[in-house]
């Protein structure tokens, strides 16, 4: 059984590792494996930083590397990098923009910055191509193809990315990163194993997933769609054909497409429903149809290694990890 009280840091630079032995000569690096080795080497002691409004934090970007905070941040290569990416993330309620400052890589050398509409691990993407307003094309700028038509990237949720790739030792560039006000955040990756939310769709044909990458118990205390229906509160997984329902899903990548259906919901109520999940990521989706206001508010927290261990006596652990 695995051990799987890790802190935020520790989860999101098990992330960033995932990118160490990057593949391919691809533009858009996609495809890595995963890879536990020198975890705590890339342990970032400045993710929460705050930093007063009136300064802007600057420090040096590394060819991997976890951004928790706004700033200035530059990379210098000083030997060719070839595989390098850098995980931006905000609160729940925010967006980030990347504006390049400064470039001075060699384009026609083969040399890239591409900014990511989202996360990519190990070819999966948050959020899902189903999920995106965006279609996937669209969710890469490149600064080699677009130049100064694009100067500023601002992503459609709380996460972005960069994936970099330069070749001659000197070359750099600078990132300024700003968060900025989500009056309604869609898809999110939650910063702690513990907390609670309120997803709302007002009435707009989209679908939302709030991620959580931690085993946790999540417990639903309200789900309201604003009609009524005759279907039942639970089922699995037969909640489709109603066109507005909530999913929790689990598993162990952070594409929701590919994730597993634990229950679905789809009828308006107010009440506690518990559910204990036991796997890497565990995921609140909202299928909306757009025909009315959809409403759930959940709380969570993060499993003890006890509970683990008993999910993994009752075989939760195979639904979890093994499809």
């Amino acid at each position: 059984m695995r051990v799987m009280e890790r802190t935020f840091r520790e989860q999101l630079f098990f992330l960033v590792l995932c990118l160490s032995v990057l593949k391919g000569d691809s533009r858009y690096i996609e495809n890595n494996e995963i890879s536990k080795d020198e975890l705590f080497s890339f342990f970032n002691s400045e993710l929460k930083r705050e930093t007063p409004a009136e300064l802007m934090y600057r420090r040096p970007l590394r060819c991997l590397d976890m951004v928790a905070v706004e700033g200035q941040f530059t990379f210098t290569a000083e030997r060719p990098q070839l595989s390098c990416a850098a995980f931006f993330m905000a609160e729940p309620n925010e967006l980030i923009s990347v504006d390049y400052d400064s470039v001075d890589i060699d384009c026609s050398g083969g040399d890239f910055i591409t900014v990511f509409d989202g996360w990519v691990m190990k070819g999966e993407k948050f959020p899902s191509s189903q999920d995106h307003p965006l279609p996937q094309y669209e969710r890469y700028v490149d600064y080699c193809d677009s130049g100064s038509l694009r100067r500023s990237v601002r992503s459609s949720q709380n996460v972005a990315m960069v994936f970099f790739r330069i070749h001659n030792a000197g070359s750099s560039f600078t990132l300024t990163v700003r968060k900025h006000v989500n009056p309604f955040p869609c898809n999110v990756i939650s910063q702690s194993p513990e907390g609670s939310y309120t997803m709302v769709n007002p009435q707009q044909h989209r679908n939302c997933s709030f991620s959580i990458i931690y085993p946790v118990e999540i417990d639903v205390s309200e789900f309201s769609l604003g009609h009524d229906n005759k279907l039942p509160k639970r089922s699995m997984p037969g909640c489709a054909g109603s066109g507005d329902f909530v999913q929790l899903l689990g598993g162990s990548g952070i594409d929701t497409s590919k994730l597993l259906p634990i229950t679905d919901l789809c009828i308006s109520f107010t009440g506690p429903t518990h559910m204990k999940i036991g796997c890497d990521n565990t995921v609140v989706r909202m299928v909306s149809s757009g025909q009315f206001v959809s409403r759930v508010s959940f709380s969570y927290r993060l499993l003890d290694s006890q509970e683990l261990q008993t999910i993994k006596l009752n075989n939760v652990e195979d639904f979890c990890f093994n499809n």
